[in-house]
């Protein structure tokens, strides 16, 4: 996994945090718990992949590679 993973799976988790909030204003509880459990996969799978690009990356690589990622996701 890289930091690009983790920063697509870090927008996911955002995403679908927004939806389950709006699903559970609109009171549709289902779409919501459905929403947060994908959230919390997605979270998990942006950690895996944060957990291992701190055990094989300098400070420096993951500056570099992490602004790369950032940059890559914002057409996304």
């Amino acid at each position: 996994m890289s930091l690009d993973e983790a920063a697509r799976q870090l927008r996911s988790t955002v995403h679908d945090a927004q939806v389950a909030f709006d699903c559970l204003g609109l009171g549709d509880l289902e779409r919501a718990h459905i929403h947060v459990i994908t959230a919390r996969a997605a979270a998990d799978a942006a950690e895996a992949a944060l957990q291992e690009a701190l055990a094989r990356m300098s400070p420096e690589e993951a500056a570099t590679e992490g602004e790369r990622a950032i940059v890559a996701t914002e057409g996304s």
